[in-house]
């Protein structure tokens, strides 16, 4: 969060003015004009999401309805400052999430590093649970150890509140998770919300019960009222008359005050009068009284109130809501088109259907930025569909469908990645990873070449968006079960290859990488080739051996491989070598090598690969003298990694700004930006990526800070930096 450290023009010129007065490379003009994406960019300096006074941390939106719970809600406030391990336990829709979240967003509860709340429903493998609570809470490591090791180690000596969010499914990965965290973490807090208990030590069971039903200002009421109007307003005279308030009433009492059955019996006053819900309602609850299930009473009242719902739909309703179990976490409706249409359910429908189950409070609906129209299924009603699902003997044939469109929008990704819709596939790639996870995990059991496939094309997800732990086991479970031939096997090396390099497990990048080039060798096409190249040339450029590098992916093998110059393996040949030159103190060749990846960069309208440049650089301009305009590059260079969420970037960057500026005279200023790079190389795991290089750029700056402000300075300054969130 280095924007309130006031670096301005003046410091970035130097107090005698520009220093480079003949470079046209600046970072307002470096392609020769304006920036072709049309969206502007933030504040460069604004590194950190938390403003200034703003704990850091992650909460979802509240949704609007809460009632009553004022008694269950104080003793929740007085466990969260008493013990560190509640688990709120309940049954499915009796509002445990809701309650959770209410809670937590007391401003009483703040802590010092945060409240992150992590969204467990979507979640089907337990050997993701640590990846899931790692990146929900910033950690992006990128090192070879195992990642439990790494989230203990950095949650050490924080003091912050954990939620895990619906852990029903993943109860023993949960205390075991969580009993490491609460061992390791003495400031951390952990709540849990589950239809059971974890069972832990040291865990406080807070059972929460359904709202009250009796009399008529009672909770459940007010639930069911309200919902009843934000389904029609004309319900409202059906509470105005004291009889209909007690027929309301029984209808709460019929429904056990379950928050969700209230939501889903509301939304029917769309169609029906009080009489008529109640008189049906009432035939329901006495069919099954006679059934003999086994069900406890409370969860035998939400079974048959989703059974109520779905019986009240229209036939092709409920065949949306059985496929749409599929989905795992929220989907857009192009996602549900393709996947759910077929019989008599056409695709120019699907919308229309969504619909329906979007007022009769089936599906959830929410507007996301820049994501448009999300939708979602709560848990126990995406059960209750799949159950359907399976009964009409459609779940394998819809769980391919749902894989295959996913994995087709991956290979859209990987063609689009490098052009002007790469801020989009950024943000749809992200909100669509918990599809993602599914699809991938159907494809490795049920077609392991298409996994192969699809896990290749993901290799800028894990390589540039922070996902590096899950992609590399994904690729490695591929692997293992794929073919060992063609462009998906070569892809897969690559992708599997660049993962291993940002975990500095460079003995199996420099392995990946031989290995790739010999399966490149095969396939007589110029841009795998290329990509192999980049994945050994980076893998013996980062322990030292900038002169291999260049043999490897310098102008010459280039030229030797053919191909396109705007195609990945081309551009990042490009970044290779000026990475490379740099290292050779070949500051003007490096310079030169920059300036054309970043015109092609500027051409494709690309950022990520674009912001790359922009160090490269900042990195020759310092090694040239030319401070202020190193400055003003690696801000440019910032601006671009914040957009896409790439903390090894920014860490880099951060290193990089504080050399300048020292290097300009401002010693605070550069102990600051030290000490907030050093908070972001922490959420990566591996500072400087242990690379001689990189290690000596960020040393340079601090002895030249250190000598123009003392070492008591320096120490308070870098103190402070620390502090930045990294949220």
């Amino acid at each position: 969060m280095f924007g309130e450290y006031s670096f301005n023009k003046q410091q970035a010129e130097g107090p005698e003015g520009p220093d480079d007065a003949q470079s046209t490379d600046g970072a307002d003009a470096a392609d020769g004009g304006p920036d072709p994406d049309p969206e502007p960019d933030p504040d460069p300096d604004a590194v950190s999401t938390a403003g200034p006074g703003r704990a850091p941390g992650q909460l979802p939106p509240e949704t609007p309805g809460f009632f009553g719970r004022e008694s269950e809600l104080a003793e929740l406030h007085c466990l969260l400052r008493t013990r560190r391990l509640i688990t709120l336990t309940g049954v499915g829709g009796v509002g445990k999430s809701r309650l959770a979240l209410r809670a937590v967003s007391d401003a009483e509860q703040a802590r010092p590093d945060g409240i992150w709340w992590v969204d467990l429903s979507p979640l089907r493998d337990p050997a993701l649970l640590t990846t899931t609570v790692a990146h929900a809470v910033g950690l992006a490591d990128h090192s070879a150890r195992p990642l439990d090791e790494e989230l203990c180690a950095w949650m050490a000596d924080k003091e912050l509140l954990l939620v895990l969010d619906t852990c029903e499914h993943l109860v023993a990965a949960c205390r075991h998770l969580a009993g490491e965290l609460l061992q390791s973490a003495p400031g951390l807090t952990v709540l849990v919300t589950s239809r059971e208990p974890l069972d832990s030590p040291c865990e406080k069971v807070f059972p929460i019960c359904p709202l009250p039903c009796e009399g008529p200002g009672s909770d459940a009421l007010a639930l069911f009222r309200a919902r009843a109007l934000a389904a029609t307003p004309q319900a409202a005279a059906s509470f105005d008359e004291p009889r209909r308030t007690r027929i309301a009433a029984e209808v709460c009492r019929r429904l056990d005050g379950i928050p969700l059955a209230l939501e889903l019996a509301g939304a029917r006053l769309r169609l029906w009068s009080l009489e008529q819900l109640a008189e049906r309602l009432g035939a329901r609850f006495d069919v099954l009284s006679d059934s003999g299930t086994a069900l406890q009473p409370r969860h035998r009242t939400m079974r048959t109130a989703i059974g109520w719902s779905h019986e009240l739909c229209e036939p092709v309703e409920r065949l949306l809501w059985a496929r749409l179990s599929v989905f795992t976490g929220d989907f857009d409706v192009a996602a549900a088109r393709a996947v759910c249409a077929g019989g008599p359910l056409p695709a120019s429908r699907v919308e229309r259907v969504l619909a329906g189950l979007v007022a009769k409070s089936v599906v959830r609906r929410s507007e996301e930025r820049g994501a448009g129209a999300r939708y979602r299924m709560l848990d126990t009603i995406r059960e209750y569909g799949h159950d359907w699902l399976t009964e009409l003997g459609e779940a394998p044939a819809v769980a391919g469908r749902h894989a295959h469109w996913y994995a087709a929008l991956c290979e859209a990704a990987d063609r689009g990645w490098l052009g002007p819709g790469q801020l989009d596939w950024y943000r749809r790639m992200s909100a669509d990873h918990a599809q993602l996870r599914t699809a991938l995990e159907h494809l490795l059991g049920s077609d392991p070449a298409a996994a192969l496939e699809m896990a290749g094309a993901l290799w800028f997800f894990w390589f540039s968006c922070g996902h590096v732990h899950e992609g590399r086991g994904f690729l490695e479970r591929a692997l293992r079960t794929a073919p060992r031939t063609g462009a998906a096997y070569t892809q897969g090396l690559w992708a599997l290859g660049l993962t291993a390099l940002l975990q500095g497990d460079m003995d199996t990048a420099q392995q990946m990488g031989e290995e790739c080039t010999r399966a490149a060798a095969r396939l007589a096409d110029p841009e795998p080739e290329l990509r192999a190249a980049y994945l050994h040339a980076v893998s013996v450029l980062m322990p030292g051996d900038p002169v291999r590098a260049l043999e490897l992916a310098g102008p010459g093998a280039r030229a030797g491989h053919g191909g396109r110059a705007s195609g990945v393996g081309w551009l990042l040949c490009r970044l290779a070598t000026g990475y490379a030159l740099c290292d050779l103190q070949r500051f003007e060749e490096a310079a030169e090598e920059a300036r054309g990846l970043r015109e092609a960069c500027a051409e494709l309208g690309e950022r990520w690969l674009r912001a790359y440049a922009d160090y490269i650089l900042a990195v020759a301009a310092l090694g040239l003298g030319r401070h202020g305009e190193a400055a003003r590059h690696v801000r440019a260079m910032l601006s671009g990694k914040r957009l896409l969420g790439d903390r090894f970037g920014i860490a880099l960057g951060l290193d990089l700004l504080a050399a300048a500026v020292a290097a300009l005279g401002d010693g605070e200023l550069a102990a600051r930006l030290l000490g907030t790079g050093h908070a972001w190389w922490r959420t990566i795991g591996r500072p400087q990526m242990g690379s001689p290089s990189l290690t000596a750029l960020r040393d340079q700056g601090e002895r030249q800070a250190r000598a123009a402000i003392g070492d008591a300075a320096y120490e308070a300054a870098f103190r402070g930096g620390t502090a930045a969130s990294t949220g």
